[in-house]
């Protein structure tokens, strides 16, 4: 029996409206110890931002990170996968897309995410992915 997204991602992922400021998402990242929350827009997702997202596409750009809604510089074009999907369907999306993370959707909801960690700590536990991904937050 082939194993399911729902066995392997994070539940319970971190949302916020599309106009919070890059400020609050970065420090709701920090504070949640994850990189990247589900950007939402009246009850349904509308993009996702990384950490990576926050430095390229608004501090690199000097946007005020004040000022700049997330909304403006997340990605939109989001692929998804199902709780009940294969684990090695969200690995074929995620190696042609080259994503590192996908949203879980379960009707039309965000349930979780799965990420490249997360794939790793389950396919091959002691390679060095898995070991970074399991490690302690940095302070």
């Amino acid at each position: 029996m082939s194993q399911k997204i729902r066995d392997i991602m994070t539940s319970s992922p971190v949302t916020v409206p599309e106009q919070t400021s890059v400020h609050d998402a970065a420090r709701r990242m920090r504070d949640a110890d994850i990189g990247d929350v589900l950007v939402m827009d009246d009850g349904r997702m509308c993009g996702m931002i990384t950490d990576r997202d926050l430095v390229v596409r608004a501090l690199a750009e000097g946007l005020d990170p004040d000022w700049t809604p997330v909304g403006d510089i997340c990605s939109t074009e989001l692929i998804s996968v199902g709780p009940d999907d294969d684990v090695g369907h969200a690995v074929d999306l995620m190696r042609h897309h080259a994503l590192r993370r996908l949203p879980v959707m379960d009707d039309g909801r965000p349930v979780g995410v799965v990420s490249l960690g997360d794939l790793a700590m389950d396919r091959d536990p002691r390679s060095a992915l898995a070991d970074i991904s399991s490690a302690e937050p940095n302070s």
